[in-house]
């Protein structure tokens, strides 16, 4: 890897992090080799274990990536099997406040005293109360990028966190995700959230760098094409 993900971002590149939503190594290596720059490895929403993180970020890395795992929650011992188990950084949920981000920083550093700087650490924003103490939040120094997560930030706002296939989010979240992710940017902080395809490109440009996606729509696009294409009648069958 001729380069690292912090100098990636920060240079203002774009990271792409996809979720492989399967727990398997070999899908792991073949999203970094197929372009992705990181996977996403979800222990908090999904059901990738300890031994199971070691495999897949070795595999990203294997493949020229870079493994990030959520942890599950953030006490220091969960936080610190997550990195001794390989991670290469890990996205840390509810950070609700700078209290709780100063905690999160003492607890990453804490975990890898001798390396933390190589390792990225992701603060996750997906409150209402986060929002409103955005300010306090991103003057805590040792978040390496500030994660605006509308799935729960909808449900913080009483509405539901899941969108159905086609769907977008109610507007007042759509545009609570703008501006949080332009005051993180207006603050000089790198800033992230979850993309899909038709608003990839509004996000990046209100500021997103870190770009969170999902391996399955890549499938279900990928399957639909073909059955499509597979639907036209073949010349043996016209009479």
């Amino acid at each position: 890897m001729s380069t690292t993900l912090h100098q990636r971002l920060a240079r203002g590149d774009s990271v792409l992090m996809v979720n492989p939503n399967h727990v398997s190594p070999t899908l792991c290596e073949k999203l970094v080799r197929s372009g992705a720059d990181s996977v996403f490895i979800d222990c908090e929403h999904g059901l990738a274990s300890f031994e199971d993180i070691h495999h897949m970020a070795k595999a990203a890395r294997y493949g020229g990536g870079w493994g990030i795992v959520r942890p599950q929650n953030q006490e220091r011992s969960t936080i610190t099997r997550c990195l001794n188990a390989g991670a290469d950084g890990v996205m840390v949920p509810l950070i609700h406040t700078a209290e709780i981000a100063r905690q999160v920083v003492h607890t990453f550093r804490y975990a890898c005293p001798d390396d933390h700087a190589t390792r990225l650490l992701v603060g996750m924003v997906e409150s209402v109360e986060a929002v409103r103490n955005l300010d306090e939040i991103l003057a805590v120094d040792g978040i390496d990028v500030f994660f605006v997560g509308p799935g729960d930030l909808s449900q913080s706002m009483g509405y539901s966190p899941a969108v159905g296939a086609g769907k977008r989010r109610p507007q007042p979240v759509l545009d609570l995700v703008d501006q949080t992710l332009q005051r993180i940017r207006a603050a000089g902080k790198i800033a992230g959230t979850l993309v899909v395809r038709q608003d990839v490109q509004h996000l990046v440009s209100v500021g997103a760098q870190l770009l969170y996606y999902h391996a399955d729509p890549f499938v279900n696009e990928g399957v639909a094409v073909m059955r499509q294409l597979s639907s036209v009648p073949s010349a043996a069958a016209v009479t």
